[in-house]
Parts: C-alpha cells; structure tokens; sequence
C-alpha cells in the first residue's frame, strides 16, 4: 500500500532544555576506558533529576519565551522519550502502576494539560535514538494532511530524554555514554505568518532494519553506582537498567545512517553533490567520523557536522533537534539529518531514520555566523 502524500510543512523553532546538573568524567574513575573521550568526543554529561514529562514542559516553556507563540493555537503534540521502559520489559520487571508511567501516550497527554494546550491532538513514542525521525514523519503523514493548518496554528514534536535513570554507571561500555536533554520543535505550513518556517522539510522517515544479532537488552543489576548531586555518588541496591553491544553498534550505525541518506535522497529525487550540510545523529565523534566515509560513496560531501557531544554526551532524540539549534545560524541549502538506533530489546534489528530539509528563503536572508 503506498504511503500517504506528507503536507508541506517546516520548521519554524527549536528550544532546549539541559539539566543544570552536569556529571565529568573524572566522577567514573577507573569504570571508562581510558580512550574513551578519545573515541567518543565526551567530557561530561547533563543529568536530570526532574522527569521526562517536566523536562518536556521546560523545553516547551523555553520555546514560548523565545517565540511568543500561543499554545491555544496548537493543534498537536508528539511527545518523544528514548528513555521510557518498552512495554514488554516494564510488565516484566516493573508493578502494574510502574509499568503504566511509562506508557509514552499517557505522558503526551500529561504534557499537553500540563503546558495548556487542551484542544490539541497527541501521540506518544519512543524509538530510541530515530524517535525524532520517527515523530517527523508521523506529523506529516498522518497529521498534517487531515488538518487545515491556519497561519497562526502549529505543531510540536518534543522530545525528552532522561537516560541517566536507567544506566548502569559500572559498566565501562556504556556508563558514560548518554546524557539527558530535552527539545521541542515548532513545525508550521510554509505560508505560515505568525511562525515563518526556516527549514522546509522535503523528506522524514524512520524504518526497522535487520541485524545479524541482538544488540540491546535490559537487565537488573545489584548495587549499581549512580551520581549524587554535588558530584557525590550513592549506590542503588537494585536498578532496571539497559544494555548496548557497541561494537555492534559502532559497526552498525554509520552504515544504516548512510543507506538512511542515500533513500531520503532518492525520495526527494535529489543527488548526492546537492546536499550542504550533514547534521547527524550526534552518538559519538568515532561514529560520526565513519559516517562521513560512507556518504562520500554516495557523492555526499557538504559539511559533516560533528563533535557536539563535548559536554552532553550522547542525548539520544534530543541529538538532531539539539544539532540543529547549534548551527542554526550558518545553516543553508540542503541539509540531511540521518539517524540510527538500536532496535526491540533483545531482537536482532536496528533503526535508521533521516529527515531532509532546505533553506528558505527566509532563512537564507538571516545573516550567517560562523561557527
């Protein structure tokens, strides 16, 4: 069955929220590798003490204070988080009532009370770190065509990211991997006059793809170190928590990104040589660096954007949006933001995702700053 034809629609606003509380790598001690900043570009990362639906409020609070725009005129939230328990390991490990705080629809519905947006549609998903992709093309095909979008009305797509909740700070794979973050996104019609959009968006899409093994799985794990405020550590006595095969995954995601691209590209009917900039999923400079060698197979040679990691480490949904905010202003042309994930816990898959967007011409008006 072919898919519906997406709403032109772009991206008018993106804000963030970062915890305040911030974690360096001088805290694991001997529990990281000792090249691990080296290979990762990570110095330090956030860390939330706040949940995924109030770090979600105070990226979108952000975004009104920066845009002014109204919330009685939105017409729909997706409401993304990498880091909820999937339904079948939260009714595995987790009481009835634990288990249903992470159903993903419950908490867009929280946010949206919460925010006061009462007369907007919502939808709650995860997808780990493709959740952006996958919120991107969710809006635009099943939302946007079936709304009459107004010139003052939006869309938002926020995100949020609370990983530190559920890792196991001993394990030197990926105890200092991920970072906590939250965004929200402001998507409106080109012809929008309240919100003028700056990124047309010409293509979003995320898919599950096979893999040659199970990468990632959640496990309980005893007296597991976890971050104190101060810099301070405690110890839980038992936690639910994730783990990641990297260097399945370092093997896995440049190669999904790339085919990622180069299937957006031929959607869009573009070529390679035709793209600007690459602004990807942010997992890790070494991941990033071996992107960039695979889309010169494909022709693509515009600016690789990388190392944004520093002092967030990996955040996961919260990468492309937070991406993107970063280098908003010297941003032009074409620009590819391809993603790739883990899949199911404990199923051999994986998740790729990329959004394409371009430069409007009132974007293209805005002086552009250097990096």
């Amino acid at each position: 069955m072919d898919r519906p034809a997406p709403a032109p629609l772009g991206i008018a606003a993106i804000a963030t929220h970062q915890p305040a509380w911030e974690v360096e790598n001088g805290w694991f001690g001997d529990l990281l590798p000792r090249k691990f900043a080296h290979h990762t570009g990570i110095e330090a990362r956030r860390i939330s003490i706040t949940d995924e639906v109030t770090m979600g409020v105070e990226a979108v609070r952000t975004l009104q204070r920066e845009t002014g725009c109204d919330l009685a005129r939105c017409r729909g939230i997706a409401f993304v988080s990498p880091s909820f328990i999937p339904a079948s390991v939260a009714r595995r490990n987790l009481d009835p009532a634990r288990a249903a705080d992470e159903r993903p629809g419950r908490a867009a519905r929280k946010l949206a009370r919460l925010v006061g947006a009462h007369a907007c549609r919502t939808v709650g998903l995860n997808w780990f770190c493709c959740g952006y992709s996958r919120a991107l093309d969710l809006v635009r095909r099943r939302w946007a065509p079936r709304l009459t979008l107004g010139p003052e009305d939006f869309l938002l797509v926020v995100v949020a990211t609370r990983i530190s909740r559920i890792t196991d700070y001993a394990c030197t794979q990926t105890g200092g991997l991920f970072g906590d973050m939250a965004s929200a996104t402001l998507l409106a019609p080109p012809a929008g006059r309240r919100h003028p959009v700056h990124f047309e968006i010409l293509h979003a899409a995320a898919e599950k793809v096979p893999a040659e093994k199970p990468a990632f799985d959640f496990h309980i794990r005893r007296d597991v170190p976890v971050p104190t405020a101060g810099g301070g550590r405690d110890h839980a006595a038992e936690r639910l928590v994730y783990s990641i095969d990297g260097m399945a995954i370092a093997e896995l995601a440049p190669r999904v990104m790339a085919a990622a691209v180069g299937d957006a590209l031929v959607a869009a009917g573009l070529s390679g040589d035709e793209v600007d900039f690459v602004v990807p999923h942010q997992a890790g400079m070494g991941i990033v660096r071996f992107l960039g060698m695979q889309l010169e197979s494909l022709g693509v040679r515009g600016e690789l954007v990388n190392g944004l990691t520093r002092r967030t480490g990996n955040i996961s949904a919260c990468s492309v949006p937070h991406a993107l905010r970063e280098t908003w202003s010297r941003l032009r042309g074409v620009v590819a933001c391809p993603t790739a994930a883990v899949g199911a816990p404990g199923r051999p898959e994986a998740l790729r995702g990329c959004v394409l967007l371009r430069a409007t011409p009132h974007h293209e008006r805005q002086p552009a700053v250097a990096a």
